[in-house]
């Protein structure tokens, strides 16, 4: 039955997508072209290969392709995504812009503003063709087709291929046609270029401050940064993890913590992207768990190899530092691997009197953790919903998607992250890393 859902929920989301296509080629690329010429046909190839490429972009890595594969299809691939959100987004707002641009030309027309009789196309109802002599009624629903791109199907006009005629209603229709569209690609272009760059530039630090009762006093100022969802891959590469480094460094953090979605690969791929990680310092050290794309890229491989880089990975495990005890568990993800999280392992014999810190991807663990005393749960996976309005959607699947939040006696902090997975693009919750500051109520 499950099956059946999975395969269902794809051909729909498939379906939506080639009548969303089929939408944008006809505002874009039809309304806006002469049929038979260059801009028709190059428009109509890209109609058909930017999906595909999408689709590769996005299966290339599951499917085993090369890397070098991988790399080619993810860019120009992952990037339509990003550009096909924001184009639908823009071309619905404009769609009623057009059709009350188009009825105002229609009213025109039908006031009497026709074209004079030798301008007007005679595919026109009403018009005859051997004398070009209006017929006495010329009624608004004539003007409507005159106006209206859906009389793109007349023999004549628009779609013939022949030239038109100045002032002519087929040249209105293509001059609103291009004015709507050509402001929608500009509208998206803008978004997206604007996300992309906040992406490649690197993360930027945020700071918080969680007082935590059972804290001590000489652990006030307490600083923990906080890094998730990197997502090295196809696209964020070595360059990337470099930033993140340099960035976080510049903290001078008292600990370092990786809350999982470190990578979209194997360690044979993207090992060297990672190896700018053996750079990371704090006063007590780097810790990892894994995140739900561990367990899609080999989750094993990598908890090995990023303790090769001098992260310590917590695997439903516990260290006790000077003041608090950290925890950390697996993600939620391992369950279909036999690794998921088992907070008795990591919490379930500690000594509820000191303060815990827990590291988990999901924030969905987050009753799990009120169950077990945690002070304070530090998550990511949400990506702050990555792509506006992606924040709605992931409010619907976790609990906080991004910021502090308390539930019960415990507090769960989510990062946004400091890559992203997909297309390298953010609008609306730019990449962080957080510095979080523990504060003592202690005097």
């Amino acid at each position: 039955m499950t099956v059946f859902v999975v395969i269902v929920a794809v051909v729909a989301v498939l379906a939506l997508l080639g009548l969303v296509h089929r939408w944008l080629w006809v505002r874009l690329v039809r309304d806006t072209t002469r049929a038979g010429g260059p801009a028709r046909r190059a428009g109509t190839v890209l109609a058909f290969a930017l999906p595909l490429l999408s689709l590769a972009a996005l299966t290339a890595g599951r499917a085993g392709a090369p890397f070098w594969v991988q790399r080619l299809v993810a860019w120009p691939g992952f990037m339509w995504l990003a550009v096909l959100l924001y184009l639908t987004l823009a071309m619905l707002v404009g769609e009623p812009v057009r059709r009350l641009w188009l009825r105002r030309i229609a009213r025109d027309t039908a006031a009497g503003a026709l074209p004079a009789p030798a301008e007007v196309p005679t595919s026109l109802p009403g018009i005859q063709a051997d004398t070009a002599e209006a017929v006495p009624a010329t009624a608004p629903a004539a003007a409507e087709a005159a106006a209206e791109p859906a009389a793109a199907a007349a023999p004549a006009g628009r779609g013939s291929g022949a030239p038109e005629p100045a002032g002519a209603g087929v040249s209105r229709r293509v001059f609103v046609a291009r004015t709507v569209g050509g402001a929608a690609v500009a509208a998206a272009g803008l978004t997206v270029g604007n996300g992309t760059y906040g992406v490649l530039r690197g993360p930027r630090v945020k700071r918080v401050q969680v007082p935590l009762a059972r804290l001590p006093r000489a652990a006030h100022g307490f600083r923990i940064a906080v890094v998730s969802d990197v997502h090295l891959g196809p696209i964020l590469g070595r360059a990337h993890t470099q930033r993140i480094v340099d960035t976080v460094n510049r903290t001078q953090p008292d600990l370092i913590a990786v809350v999982g979605d470190l990578v979209d690969g194997n360690v044979h791929d993207l090992g060297p992207a990672a190896e700018p990680l053996r750079a990371l310092r704090s006063r007590h050290g780097a810790f990892f768990v894994t995140g739900n794309h561990e367990y899609f890229s080999g989750a094993r491989q990598w908890v090995d190899h990023v303790r090769e880089l001098g992260l310590v990975p917590l695997e439903n495990a516990r260290r006790e530092l000077p003041y608090f005890d950290l925890a950390g568990v697996n993600d939620v993800q391992g369950e279909k691997e036999g690794e998921g999280p088992d907070f008795q392992a990591a919490l379930g014999d500690r000594d509820r009197s000191r303060t815990s810190v827990l590291l988990a991807h999901q924030p969905v663990v987050i009753d799990d953790a009120v169950r077990h005393g945690v002070d304070l749960q530090l998550s990511g996976h949400t990506h702050g919903g990555q792509l506006w309005p992606g924040n709605y959607l992931a409010e619907l699947a976790n609990p906080t998607v991004a910021g502090l939040e308390r539930y019960g006696d415990t507090q769960l902090y989510v990062s946004r992250g400091a890559g992203a997975w997909g297309p390298p693009v953010r609008v609306g919750a730019p990449s962080d890393i957080t510095v979080v500051e523990l504060a003592s109520y202690q005097t």
